[in-house]
């Protein structure tokens, strides 16, 4: 009931997830990632716990497709799962078990993979990576973000979304962006709308976060 996109960005090193689907809440349990290792997109009906064993394996230098592989041995319940992996360098890897669900696809990119499930048409996952992948130089949060867009411009899910979340890793254990729209009846605009207002933003709070003493003020009431 998802499509997603999983993607790294070779200029600065961060890694992310743009994800919707029908079903509520999405972002909280299909998107993972982690600074310097990795990013995994798990879905269909979804296992969250393949996501950290994933990527602690891809911490250990394991590559996407052999942590995939690992992870799916070891996974119960295989055929209803569809996972999507990229690591720090080399392919990657895709799974979708024989209960996946209507119409479903992955496509892979240099940088880039997207996966989907009860898609109006297998097209939707190829218009995504190729719109990420068009536009190297922009942040790799408006490329996910893009990406997604055309997802939905492509045909996306055969009814509608409900749900979308954008999740962007840099150099710190927290998230750089962490966007979620748990229901709304069209989340990837507001999606859009929420990550245009925390951009101008989205520094500063990382500034907060290791050096406060150097945090500009918002002007807030309260906040001199």
């Amino acid at each position: 009931m998802t499509f997603s996109l999983t993607g790294r960005c070779r200029r600065t090193g961060m890694f992310g997830i743009a994800v919707t689907t029908s079903s509520i809440a999405v972002a909280s349990r299909c998107p993972w990632a982690r600074a310097g290792v990795g990013a995994v997109a798990t879905q269909n009906v979804t296992n969250p716990a393949i996501g950290n064993a994933i990527l602690d394996l891809l911490a250990k230098g394991v590559s996407a497709q052999d942590a995939l592989d690992q992870v799916m041995r070891g996974e119960k319940f295989p055929a209803y799962r569809q996972v999507a992996v990229i690591g720090k360098a080399g392919r990657p890897a895709h799974y979708s078990g024989a209960k996946t669900l209507g119409t479903h696809n992955v496509e892979v990119g240099e940088d880039s993979i997207a996966a989907g499930n009860l898609l109006s048409n297998k097209d939707v996952p190829r218009a995504m990576v190729d719109t990420f992948e068009a536009h190297p130089n922009l942040h790799i949060a408006e490329r996910l973000l893009r990406g997604l867009e055309e997802g939905i411009v492509a045909g996306g899910e055969l009814g509608p979304v409900k749900s979308a979340g954008l999740c962007v890793v840099s150099e710190h254990p927290w998230p750089l962006c962490d966007l979620r729209v748990d229901s709304a009846e069209h989340p990837v605009g507001a999606l859009r709308r929420i990550w245009e207002e925390f951009e101008p933003q989205m520094n500063t709070y990382i500034t907060r976060a290791i050096n406060p003493p150097a945090a500009e003020s918002y002007g807030v009431p309260g906040d001199p």
